[in-house]
C-alpha cells in the first residue's frame, strides 16, 4: 500500500519517481529505492515509529564524527518519520563472506574499534536492569509462548539465578563504550569504493566493550569456526589495548554472547508469533546452539544449559504458527 504522506513529502523536494520496495528489517520500518536522474537514493518510511528518526540522524552524525562510514542523510522529517538518504547499492557484508572472509572480518573488527570512540553522551546505558529485561524475553516469548512451557519453581529459580550470574560477568568488563546493538552481517554494507558502511544504528546505547564484537563473530545468521572467533576476538582486545589475559577476555565475550543470544531467542519467537514474521524461526537453531555450547563450558551456566536442552528436546515445535 502506498504511503501518500511519504509521496507528498518527497514531492516537496521535487522527487516524483516511483518508489521501489526493498526488503525490510525486523522492525516496522519500510525501505524504498528511488532511481531517477536527478534524485537517486533510499527512502526510509518509519511513520509507524516516527520517534526513531531523530535518533537515527543524531547517531549518524556521531558516527561520522568518529570516522565511521554511514549512509549520508539528504533530508528527514522526524515528525512524520521519513528519511531520504544515500543509496549504497546492494552489496551486504553477508554477500562477501564466502569469497572474502579473511579480508572483511578484520575490517569489521577494526570498524568496531573505531566505532567505540563515538560520543556516547546522553545515550541510554546497558545497565543491569536492561540486560535482565532483554534476557527475560526468552522466558516469555520463547519458552512460554513458542514452546508452550510452564517452568516449575525449581526451573524458575535456576533460570533467575543464572541470568543474574550472566549479568554479573557482563558487567565485569569495561563499560560505557558505544554499542550499535545489531552489528552483524545484515547491517553492514560495502559502498561503491569498497568502504565498509554501518547501517541500522538508531537503537544505539552505551555499554559493554564486547557487545558488538559478539554480534559480529557469533552472528545468528552466519556461523564461524571457533578458532576464527577466538583469533578475531583477541585481535580486537589487542587493538583496544586491554590488559586482560586470553581466558578472562574470552569469558567476557562468551557471557556477553549468552546475554545476547538468550535475548534473541525471545525476539525471534516474538517476531514470529506477534508480528507474523515466521522466517525468523529458521534462525532459532543456530542461536540456541550458541547458548547451549557456551553454557556447557562454564560452571555458572551448565545447569541452565542442561535445563534448556531438556525443555527443547521435549517441547520444541519449529513450525508452530501463531
Amino acid at each position: 500500500m502506498k504511503n501518500k504522506a511519504l509521496e507528498a513529502w518527497l514531492r516537496g523536494y521535487g522527487v516524483e519517481a516511483e518508489l521501489q520496495p526493498l526488503t525490510g528489517d525486523a522492525s516496522l520500518r519500510k525501505y524504498y529505492r528511488i532511481e531517477e536522474t536527478l534524485h537517486w537514493g533510499i527512502v526510509m518510511d518509519a511513520s509507524a515509529q516516527p520517534e526513531s528518526v531523530a535518533p537515527f540522524v543524531d547517531i549518524a552524525h556521531r558516527l561520522f564524527e568518529a570516522g565511521v562510514r554511514t549512509p549520508k542523510v539528504n533530508a528527514f522529517d522526524s515528525t512524520q518519520g521519513f528519511v531520504f538518504m544515500e543509496d549504497l547499492g546492494n552489496t551486504h557484508f553477508a554477500d562477501r563472506i564466502e569469497s572474502d572472509k579473511e579480508t572483511i572480518y578484520p575490517k569489521a573488527v577494526e570498524t568496531i574499534y573505531r566505532m567505540q570512540k563515538t560520543d556516547t553522551e546522553g545515550l541510554p546505558p546497558y545497565d543491569r536492569a536492561f540486560l535482565c529485561f532483554e534476557m527475560d524475553l526468552m522466558r516469555e516469548w520463547y519458552l512460554e509462548k513458542h514452546l508452550d512451557v510452564s517452568l516449575s519453581k525449581e526451573q524458575e529459580a535456576v533460570l533467575e539465578s543464572t541470568l543474574e550470574k550472566i549479568a554479573d560477568i557482563v558487567l565485569e568488563q569495561p563499560q560505557g563504550v558505544f554499542v550499535h546493538r545489531d552489528f552483524h552481517s545484515r547491517n553492514l554494507m560495502f559502498d561503491h569504493h569498497d568502504a565498509l558502511v554501518v547501517i541500522d544504528f538508531q537503537d544505539a546505547r552505551k555499554g559493554p566493550v564486547t557487545y558488538d564484537l559478539v554480534s559480529l563473530l557469533r552472528d545468528v545468521y552466519v556461523e564461524l569456526e571457533p578458532q576464527e572467533i577466538q583469533r578475531l576476538a583477541l585481535h580486537f582486545r589487542d587493538l583496544k589495548g586491554l590488559s586482560v589475559d586470553d581466558e578472562t577476555f574470552m569469558k567476557w565475550f562468551d557471557f556477553m554472547g549468552l546475554q545476547r543470544h538468550i535475548k534473541i531467542l525471545g525476539i525471534f519467537a516474538r517476531l514470529a508469533l506477534r508480528d507474523g514474521k515466521q522466517g525468523y524461526l529458521e534462525d532459532i537453531p543456530l542461536t540456541l546452539k550458541y547458548v547451549l555450547e557456551v553454557a556447557e563450558n562454564y560452571e555458572e551456566t551448565r545447569e541452565v544449559g542442561k535445563m534448556l536442552q531438556s525443555i527443547v528436546s521435549c517441547h520444541s515445535r519449529p513450525n508452530r504458527e501463531s
